[in-house]
């Protein structure tokens, strides 16, 4: 990466994980994937339960490949033929593993979800929640970080899944109320009132949408 603009992700980084640590959660900078992966996996002991939404982010810094390789119980909701009796186990699993769709300079995370499985998570339920968020997803403020999470994360994710909304075909949010539509449910996660159950890892790196 230039050396200027990682510059300016460490400088900024700082300001999101001030903001993060304000509002009772805990926050890292990783100054790549690899480090990324090591703040996770510290973070996860061993014979842990884990489990995680669709975070692309994660499979990216190599997360997702680490637990199903390592001595976790990893649950796959992709291995379950029932997909519902594997989101359930989520809300009793010791570690959620997800990203951000967007997220605040001083620390409050925005997702949308279709199905609510993956927000929901978030909410409430594991016992801890690990983020994983690529330095492209910070936005300036709540507005911004919405219109980051509706017109890009929301378009590419339609078009990832092959789903028939106005944003797959246009590339931005129609507001609409397409059967397809994935923005049913917003989560913005501006504090804990649990400490130590939220972790953000702020990465050096563009990740997932």
């Amino acid at each position: 990466m230039n050396e200027n603009i990682a510059k300016r992700n460490s400088l900024l980084a700082q300001k999101v994980i001030a903001g993060i640590d304000s509002r009772n959660m805990k926050g890292y900078y990783a100054n790549s994937k690899e480090e990324a992966l090591k703040l996770a996996l510290d973070l996860i002991p061993e014979k842990s339960s884990v489990t995680m939404g669709g975070a692309m982010s994660a499979h990216e810094i190599g997360l997702v490949d680490a637990l199903q390789k390592g001595d976790y119980d990893f649950i796959d909701r992709d291995a379950y033929e029932d997909k519902r009796a594997a989101m359930l186990k989520a809300y009793d699993a010791d570690f959620f593993i997800s990203s951000a769709n967007a997220i605040t300079e001083d620390g409050v995370i925005v997702n949308i979800d279709g199905n609510a499985n993956r927000v929901s998570a978030i909410a409430q339920g594991p016992k801890h929640v690990i983020f994983i968020v690529g330095m492209n997803k910070v936005c300036p403020d709540v507005d911004a970080a919405m219109k980051r999470a509706r017109n890009v994360a929301a378009p590419i994710n339609a078009q990832r899944f092959g789903l028939s909304t106005p944003c797959a075909k246009t590339g931005s949010c129609m507001n609409c109320k397409s059967p397809d539509t994935i923005c049913c449910q917003f989560l913005v996660t501006r504090f804990s009132r649990h400490p130590g159950r939220i972790h953000v890892i702020m990465v050096n790196d563009n990740l997932g949408y």
